[in-house]
C-alpha cells in the first residue's frame, strides 16, 4: 500500500512539473505585428507616447521579446514610418505626366493625414523605401516628361516642400473657428486683401493643395 501511494506521488509530482499549456490569446510576436502596433500606438499618442515599454504592454509581450524582431526604439520608428507611406499605385495607369504626379502627391499627402506624426516624423528619419520608391517613381515620371536631368532635383525637392509644408500646415492649422476672421474685418483698413478674400475661413485644403500643385508643375511643365 505504502508503494502505491508512493507511486501515485511521484506521478503528481511529475504532473506538477510539466511546463503548462496555456492558449495563446494572441498571435505570435512578429515584425510586421510590431510594427502595426506601433502604428496605433504613434496615431493614439504621438512620436512621444510611443516606448518600448507601452509598445510591449500593448502586445502582451516582455520588453526583451521585441528585440528579436527590432534593434531598438529608432528602428521601430523607422519601420512604422515607412509602412504607412506605401504606395500601391494608381487605380488605373495615368494618361499622362501630370496625372502620374498628382496621384502620387496627392496620395503621398493623404497618407500623412491619415498619421499626422508622420510628417513630423519624416524629415529626421532615414528614408526608407516606400519613400524612397516615391521619389523613383517621381524622378522617372519628370525625366519622361522632359524635365532636364540638371532641374530633376530641384524639382522633387520643390514638390517634397510643397507636400510636407501642406500635410503639416493642414494637420495643425483649424480654421474652424471664425474668430480670427473677426478680427481681421475690424482690422480690415490694415489687412484688406486677406480679410476681403476672408483668407482664414477658406477651409478648402484639398482644393487649395490641387490648384497649387498645378501651379507649382505649370513651372515644372518642359517649354
Amino acid at each position: 500500500m505504502a508503494a502505491k501511494r508512493s507511486g501515485r506521488s511521484k506521478r503528481g509530482i511529475n504532473e506538477r512539473l510539466q511546463p503548462l499549456q496555456e492558449p495563446r490569446s494572441e498571435p505570435p510576436l512578429s515584425r510586421e505585428r510590431i510594427v502595426a502596433t506601433a502604428v496605433e500606438l504613434l496615431d493614439a499618442q504621438g512620436v512621444d507616447g510611443l516606448t518600448m515599454r507601452r509598445l510591449a504592454d500593448r502586445l502582451g509581450s516582455g520588453v526583451m521579446s521585441l528585440y528579436w524582431h527590432v534593434d531598438n526604439k529608432e528602428d521601430v520608428f523607422d519601420l512604422a514610418l515607412d509602412s504607412v507611406l506605401e504606395y500601391r499605385g494608381p487605380p488605373q495607369i495615368a494618361q499622362d505626366w501630370r496625372g502620374e504626379v498628382v496621384h502620387v502627391l496627392e496620395d503621398w499627402r493623404a497618407s500623412m493625414l491619415r498619421h499626422p506624426w508622420s510628417a513630423t516624423l519624416l524629415p529626421r528619419r532615414a528614408l526608407g523605401p516606400n519613400i524612397l520608391g516615391r521619389l523613383e517613381l517621381l524622378s522617372k515620371t519628370l525625366s519622361r516628361a522632359g524635365v532636364a536631368d540638371a532641374d530633376v532635383n530641384i524639382a522633387i525637392w520643390s514638390l517634397w516642400n510643397y507636400v510636407m509644408g501642406a500635410t503639416i500646415t493642414r494637420a495643425s492649422f483649424d480654421l474652424s473657428d471664425d474668430a480670427a476672421q473677426q478680427r481681421l474685418t475690424r482690422l480690415s483698413e490694415r489687412y484688406p486683401t486677406i480679410e476681403r478674400s476672408r483668407l482664414l475661413l477658406d477651409n478648402d485644403w484639398d482644393g487649395a493643395f490641387r490648384n497649387g500643385l498645378g501651379f507649382l508643375l505649370d513651372g515644372l511643365s518642359p517649354k
